[in-house]
């Protein structure tokens, strides 16, 4: 090819090294990895003729030592040499022994590597927890990124549904190119026929396909016009089946040859159980066979084999296998047992049967005997032999008595005490069926026999209490212990307790307390005795001995019986798990040690209140004044027992001694509320100006005097009220809503709106503010504002359960499941959203999900007075009157006190000798039901 200039090719595409010698050291594709060599071509010969021989020249086996030589002196201590575990190539300090101090400092150093990285293992995890939520929040996974456009799918009409286009793949020939369905139309003659009458079940006689039916010149087979009917046909097929299955199924003798129903359920009992590899079948055969033969005397490797053999369906060669197994090893209880489990029920037997006369000894091999026999009076006879062999098996004599009835089993148990007279079980057994006198010699006996175990002195306690000697138990009890101390054995109480429970569920009382007075006090240091007998209380409670639980607190209140705590606790488990009588006796033994304690006063008292007698509530009181004469809650206790039961002078004279001697904020209070109940207005409101004077910190006094102003309609001045209290108590939530609702009830919305506001900045991330501000714009219909003060809200407060049961309610029907599922994420365990969550079921009549939700919001929290109310309206519409009643008893012993609804019903002066049901009722009238 001629050269062709530069210049003609252009400037273009000229590259601007070319021509220019090369960079020193340059190495061509040194960028790509490569590296530069050199050839020989480049230096010339490797060594001239006359050159004298050196040492780079030497033999192969010389330079090899050379070379290894260089290596150990010049080791190679660059880091990408290093290996954690064996240094530079293993050869460091691979010359140096590994001693003992070597080892010894190793476990030094890695107990403390330990030791660090526990010390830095809290801060590691809580590191890595916030960096993976920060990658989280960074780098959301799909799911939360389309979580919202999710939720705006139901929005999509089903036209938009419908017009949705198909999703193809592109890779796919026949979905990029579709082409219309292939289908061969009927022949003219055809619809012609139809529409002349004629059946479509007719073939043309005289078409080829009649050539390929038989009997095509049968005359029923023919339609009128000559043509074939195909119905016909179908059914004279069917016919000459049926024919042949009976002349196959039926031999010349009448003997069933072949059964076609049963047919395949013989082939599948055909077909073995095992559905694993054949080789791997086959390998394990091999392998049991090289056991067998190598040693026949090792019963497992027979046992192995025939199990293999009965998985694989050959179960004739399993019974085989074995039977040679016991033939080898005849002392092997295991082989004669599964020999037995092999054969049939009538083999078993012979089988089992000479098992017994080659190890009559075996326990195991008697009591199969006996299982396979299936007559009582055959088993009796098979225990007795066994019981002539083997005369000292507990087992064996326990079955045996167990198929005798009761005189029979006192025969054989009195000699079953004799061949096994360490058997505790068996001396207890004879005990049981013996009367009083000779079951108190048996105990005896035994418990000369086994002077070692515990159970045999509590049975004898038992006995004793059972035939009404009980000043013989406490007698019995402690000489258990001193016995059983004398013997060795030691005492332990935490077993001894469980003794006291199992007594007392067996009905013996006296027994189980008892036992608790004895061991309650071994073994506690002096400074534990307290807390240790109160958790030993609690814990027989929550077993329901409460009988131990009692003891229990009756001998630590002998120890302690100044000890206000453990009577408290005490009294509430009377309460709880006793009668009023045992509540009140305790009480008065309580107050007597403790005048000083008011909870115990108070308790009596209410307690007599309660059960209808209020004189001697007012002398329980009384007695309280005289032990703690300036005792505000005493006072109050007083007032509350005269104003519930109409004796209003005297409760205000109550008061009035009260206010002279203990001006409390309190008492003011109570004295302002009982003239307001009165609806002495005047008289409650000069107590409170009186009162905000002296005690201005007192937030419920000036809450009072607002509402008492606002029902005599003088607005401005319970505005004046609010706002005084808020500028001497600015964090009285309560206080912030009162003043927000009086001006939305005077129709200035937008003063509502700012006092909330100064609320909130007063009281950040208070999610009641917030509350009553989205609910301001939701009366106020401005439901777009509603939704984002609430997002706002969820922002400052997330873990708000009034503010995520409000949200709830705020979406559209369809979004509350998916909202409820959101609240439950945020607070899982608040009351206010498990309610919202039953609400929302009852909405959607899932009246058993409904009801399983309401018991767990009241679980949760008894105190919450709006769960009650809302579950009661539900079972008025849905429950039995059973079911209603039942719900009334339990919210009367939780007495809830708080909730929206209910304390806009509580708090309401007009009711305020309301008890709990009362409440309960009305409030259930002014709930809606949910939609």
């Amino acid at each position: 090819m001629a050269h062709i200039p530069a210049a003609t090719l252009g400037n273009k595409n000229k590259k601007h090294f070319l021509g220019v010698p090369a960079p020193l050291g340059y190495v061509a594709g040194v960028g790509r990895g490569a590296t530069g060599f050199t050839t020989r071509s480049d230096i010339g010969p490797a060594r001239d003729a006359n050159d004298v021989s050196d040492d780079r020249h030497a033999p192969p086996a010389a330079k090899r030592k050379k070379k290894e030589e260089e290596e150990e002196d010049d080791e190679d201590l660059n880091d990408s040499n290093y290996d954690e575990f064996s240094g530079y190539s293993g050869s460091l300090f691979s010359k140096d022994p590994y001693d003992k101090d070597d080892a010894e400092a190793d476990a030094i150093y890695e107990s403390i590597d330990k030791r660090m990285d526990e010390k830095r293992k809290e801060y590691r995890e809580k590191r890595l927890k916030e960096d993976l939520e920060r990658y989280r929040q960074e780098r959301p996974k799909i799911q939360q990124q389309f979580s919202d456009l999710k939720r705006n799918l139901i929005a999509v009409s089903e036209e938009e549904w419908a017009n949705l286009p198909e999703v193809g793949d592109s890779r796919n020939k026949k979905q990029r190119n579709p082409r219309a369905e292939k289908f061969t139309p009927l022949p003219d003659s055809v619809l012609s026929r139809s529409l002349g009458g004629e059946s479509g079940t007719a073939i043309d006689g005289r078409s080829g396909l009649a050539s390929m039916i038989p009997g095509v010149a049968t005359p029923g087979m023919l339609t009128p016009s000559g043509d074939l009917d195909l119905r016909k046909i179908g059914q004279a097929r069917n016919t000459l089946m049926n024919v042949k299955l009976s002349q196959v199924s039926d031999s010349v003798a009448g003997q069933t040859v072949v059964d076609p129903k049963g047919y395949l359920t013989d082939l599948q009992s055909m077909i073995p159980t095992y559905g694993g590899d054949i080789n791997d079948i086959k390998k394990a055969r091999m392998l049991l066979k090289s056991v067998r033969e190598t040693n026949p005397y090792h019963p497992p490797a027979w046992i192995a084999s025939a199990r293999l053999e009965e998985v694989t369906g050959k179960l004739q060669m399993a019974r085989n296998l074995i039977m040679r197994g016991c033939e080898q090893n005849p002392q092997s209880e295991d082989l004669w047992l599964e020999a037995a489990r092999l054969q049939p029920p009538d083999t078993a037997k012979g089988v089992i049967a000479q098992a017994a006369r080659r190890i009559p000894t075996s326990v195991r091999i008697w009591i199969k005997a006996a299982d396979l026999e299936t007559e009582p009076k055959a088993k009796r006879r098979v225990f007795r032999k066994a019981l002539e062999h083997i005369p000292n098996s507990v087992r064996l004599w326990k079955a045996a008595v167990e198929m005798e009835n009761p005189e029979d089993a006192k025969i054989l148990l009195s000699r079953a005490v004799e061949c096994c007279g360490t058997s505790v079980e068996l001396w207890l057994a004879l005990a049981r069926l013996e009367t009083y006198e000779n079951a108190r010699k048996v105990l005896n006996k035994a418990r000369e026999k086994i002077p070692t175990d515990r159970q045999i002195w509590t049975t004898a306690a038992k006995l004793e209490e059972a035939n009404g000697n009980n000043h013989m138990v406490e007698k019995i009890i402690d000489r258990a212990l001193s016995s059983l101390s004398a013997n060795g054995v030691e005492i332990n109480r935490d077993q001894w307790l469980q003794e006291a429970i199992e007594a007392e569920k067996s009905g013996a009382i006296k027994c189980c307390q008892a036992i608790v007075r004895a061991v309650i006090a071994t073994g506690i240091d002096e400074e534990d005795r307290k807390q240790t007998w109160i958790d030993d209380a609690e814990n027989c409670a929550k077993e329901g001995a409460y009988e131990c639980a009692r003891a229990v607190y009756g001998y630590a209140l002998s120890e302690f019986p100044s000890k206000k705590s453990i009577w408290l606790r005490a009294a509430y488990f009377e309460k709880n798990h006793g009668t009023r009588e045992s509540l009140e006796t305790l009480l008065q033994k309580a107050v007597a040690h403790c005048p000083q304690s008011e909870v115990l006063w108070l308790m009596g008292a209410k307690s007599k209140w309660l059960a209808g007698d209020v004189p001697a509530a007012r002398g329980i009181l009384s007695l309280a004044f005289q032990a703690n004469p300036n005792s505000e809650d005493i006072w109050l206790a007083a007032v509350k027992l005269e104003s519930e039961n109409a004796e209003y002078e005297r409760a205000r004279r109550l008061l009035a001694k009260a206010r002279a001697s203990a001006p409390t904020p309190r008492v003011m209070m109570k004295s302002a509320k009982l003239e307001w109940a009165l609806n002495n207005l005047d008289e409650a409101l000069s107590l409170l100006e009186d009162a905000v004077k002296v005690f201005p910190e007192f937030a419920k006094l000036w809450m009072m005097k607002g509402q008492i102003e606002e029902q005599k309609q003088l607005l401005e001045r319970a505005a004046e009220s609010y706002n005084a209290g808020l500028k001497r108590c600015p964090n009285s939530i309560p206080l912030w809503l009162l003043l927000a609702a009086l001006e939305e009830k005077r129709n200035l919305l937008t003063k509502a709106r700012s006092v909330l506001e100064r609320g909130r900045l007063k009281n950040p991330k208070n999610a009641l503010l917030w509350l009553a501000a989205i609910r301001i714009e939701i009366r106020a219909g401005m439901k777009d504002m509603a939704n984002t003060l609430m997002a706002r809200a969820l922002q400052d407060c997330p873990t708000a359960g009034e503010l995520w049961a409000e949200s709830i309610f705020l979406e559209a029907r369809p979004q509350r499941k998916t909202k409820s599922v959101d609240a439950l994420k945020k607070c899982e365990h608040d009351p206010h959203v498990l309610l919202a969550v039953s609400k929302l079921f009852w909405s959607e009549r899932k009246l058993q999900k409904c009801r399983d939700w309401f018991n767990r919001t009241i679980k949760i929290d008894p105190d919450f007075g709006d769960a009650w109310a809302n579950f009661y309206k539900f079972e008025l519409q849905h429950g039995t009157e059973q079911q209603q009643q039942e719900l009334i008893e339990r919210c009367n012993a939780a007495e809830p006190k708080h909730g929206e609804e209910w304390c806009k019903v509580s708090k309401n002066i007009a009711n305020w000798c309301f008890k709990t049901e009362d409440v309960l009722k009305a409030v259930v009238r002014h709930l809606p039901t949910p939609i």
